[in-house]
């Protein structure tokens, strides 16, 4: 392939294209990496795990799972539904937490997951989940029959290994050494842990609570025992000097009804449109300031084409009067919240579910709500009113119409706020238990074939990176390579590819082997695997037993693809990705004639690929680390190989290179 090229930046600070033609970066108005985040997928979910331990209670069980896990790398936990042994298996894979490897869900069936038997499964150091605990008998024996093979993985690996087990699953003899079985941890326990985590003072909660007791009068999972010391939060926050610890959490009792009948009375009774309008305005902005209350529920009615009120201010209702009827009010702090705990959830279902004609309206206002020019509209409420409307689409099952508004959102977006709000429609899409697979294939399908036109791009970027990445990193790793072949000018899916990969050697082997084991890889591909193929990291074992490179497989990819960057690209693009190999093989120690000998394969026996490849070391002699005189030795090391490729083989390295400077072999 030919190609002409003359270098021109247009704005500096960009991204630089090492190469040489006609480059044209294009900066569009996407939002900035301090405003994505700028984290790493492993440093997101190691947060997520760490939230998780400061929450959790040590249960009967655990000492024992501990020790299985430490002694065999492999422990299998049994317990009933809502014992908090999914919580357990995580809070145990992220005390392991190494500077190597990577934490992982397995997902076996799924039809983008490696098998449970492949070997290349696991990387090393790798922290791996398989949960099975809703598996049905099937899935359950038929990834039962598959553990020993992953085991074996694991422990050449020098990885860990926690299996969730249904609760009415078999184990084979074999298998039974490895199980701990995880108790309910005391709920006393378990709820002043997560008060103590929300900030309420122990004086207030050791206090006596009848409804806190009644509560408990039931066995409660772990899961209902954090949602009540929620509610007993939220309570806290909208009357914290009315009730007391005891009025809480009759509050948090109360809340645990639907509130169902009594918002169908309220609706009924509050039948003009402004009511209304109000009605679900708080419901959709429950605790925002009474200013962006006001101001969302005027737009409410622009969007329903509804003409506004000519009532002059001073003789109308006020705002305080307004919301009485819809029984809320603002507290001392200004924030507009319901006098039942909950009651804003009731409000949401009902109108969804009862005036079905009002979704898509619903969805208009929402984005048009998120950039309203309120300072009392912060980036956390934005996101909590998204995921608010989400979550009616998702409890409704209507997962492909949240789909269809967050692409819309992302595709027309003008602004940064409406393309992260399509970020924050599609995070509970892929976060949810019942349809996290379908919008991960949804995502799969646009990031390969969709026409990525307004912020979509970003959108998607940001789904892969902080959502998928942190518990499906193989799966974002396909969805950021299709990406980042669509890119044009700058490089941001790449540069997250690049930064994914690099948090584990076995995803860096798995990318080596999708640009290069094509029939015939593509121009992109092989300017994809200059960057992928990154000397420093391949040579760095890390915690790994060897480095990449050592791997025969890696070596045959690395060959490869270097051979279709020389055929392929030109010298200008190429070179500096080769010079800075050169570099590295000049410190390289062990891996010094290694990492020459792979590009001299490479190159085979063309010729020109060869006096290229010997023209980039010596321009990589004066840059080299350690002076000079140590980039001219991996020159002259590198000229008896390329000899020995044309078959001429000289007996000695000669002192200076041959032939002279600005001459060919």
């Amino acid at each position: 392939m030919k190609e002409a090229f003359t270098t021109r930046v247009e704005q500096s600070g960009g991204s630089v294209h090492a190469g040489w033609g006609d480059i044209h970066n294009y900066y569009t108005a996407s939002p900035s990496r301090q405003e994505t985040g700028g984290r790493s997928p492993r440093r997101i979910a190691d947060d997520q795990l760490r939230l998780l331990r400061q929450r959790f209670v040590d249960s009967t069980g655990m000492g024992e799972a501990r020790r299985l896990l430490a002694e065999h790398s492999t422990v299998i936990l049994h317990g009933e539904p809502g014992s908090g042994r999914t919580a357990a298996a995580r809070v145990l894979l992220y005390e392991l937490h190494r500077d190597t490897g990577i934490f992982r869900e397995l997902l076996p069936g799924d039809e983008e997951e490696t098998p449970l038997t492949d070997a290349g499964l696991v990387g090393a150091g790798d922290r791996l989940l398989l949960d099975l605990a809703e598996a049905d008998g099937a899935r359950w024996w038929r990834n039962r029959r598959d553990l020993p093979a992953l085991r074996k993985a694991v422990q050449e690996q020098q990885a860990h290994l926690v299996v969730v087990m249904p609760y009415a699953g078999t184990l084979e003899s074999d298998l039974q050494f490895y199980r701990a079985d995880i108790e309910p941890p005391p709920a006393q326990e378990v709820f002043r842990r997560h008060l103590r985590l929300h900030g309420i003072p122990h004086e207030e909660y050791l206090q006596s609570a009848p409804a806190w007791d009644d509560f408990l009068a039931e066995q409660r999972a772990n899961e209902e025992i954090a949602d009540f010391a929620d509610r007993v939060r939220r309570a806290r926050t909208a009357h914290p000097a009315r009730d007391g610890f005891a009025g809480w959490c009759e509050q948090a009792r109360d809340a645990r009804k639907t509130w169902r009948q009594e918002v169908a009375a309220l609706v009924a009774e509050r039948c003009e449109v402004p009511q209304r309008a109000l009605l679900i305005t708080t419901a959709m902005l429950h605790g925002a300031h009474a200013d962006v209350i006001h101001h969302a529920a005027a737009l409410l009615l622009r969007t329903l084409e509804i003409p506004e009120d000519r009532i002059a201010p001073l003789e109308g209702k006020d705002l305080a009067e307004r919301l009485t009827e819809i029984s809320a009010s603002a507290g001392p702090d200004g924030h507009v919240r319901f006098d039942k705990l909950d009651f804003d959830a009731a409000v949401r279902a009902h109108f969804w579910d009862h005036l079905p004609d009002l979704r898509r309206l619903l969805g208009v206002w929402t984005a048009r709500s998120t950039e309203l020019d309120d300072p009392h509209l912060t980036a956390g409420l934005r996101k909590d009113l998204v995921e608010r409307l989400a979550h009616q689409y998702l409890r409704a099952g209507q997962w492909k119409e949240l789909a269809a508004m967050a692409d819309g959102w992302g595709t027309n977006a003008t602004t940064p706020t409406r393309s992260t709000a399509a970020v924050h429609a599609l995070t509970p899409g892929l976060e949810h238990k019942r349809y996290g697979g379908s919008f991960r294939q949804l995502v799969y399908t646009w990031c390969r074939d969709k026409h990525l036109t307004g912020h979509l791009a970003y959108v998607l970027l940001r789904v892969c990176t902080d959502v998928i990445a942190p518990t499906h990193p193989d799966q974002a790793m396909v969805r950021l390579h299709h990406l980042a072949r669509r890119e044009r000018g700058a490089t941001p899916a790449l540069d997250a590819l690049c930064e994914l990969v690099a948090t584990s050697s076995r995803l860096r082997r798995r990318m080596l082997d999708r640009l290069t084991r094509q029939s015939s890889p593509s121009a992109t591909d092989t300017r994809l695997f200059l960057r992928i193929c990154d000397p420093v990291p391949l040579t760095d074992p890390g915690g790994a037993p060897r480095a990449l490179v050592d791997e025969r497989y890696v070596q045959e990819c690395v060959t490869s693809g270097w051979r279709e960057a020389f055929a392929e690209l030109p010298q200008p693009y190429w070179q500096p990705y080769a010079q800075r190999w050169l570099h590295t093989a000049s410190d390289a120690g062990d891996h010094h004639d290694l990492l020459l000998d792979l590009l001299v394969n490479a190159a085979g026996r063309n010729g020109g690929h060869l006096a290229a490849l010997y023209s980039a070391a010596r321009a990589a002699e004066p840059t080299t680390t350690g002076g000079a005189a140590r980039g001219v030795a991996t020159t002259d090391h590198l000229l008896q190989k390329i000899s020995a490729a044309q078959g001429l083989r000289p007996s000695a390295a000669p002192s200076r290179p041959v032939p002279p400077r600005g001459a060919t072999p």
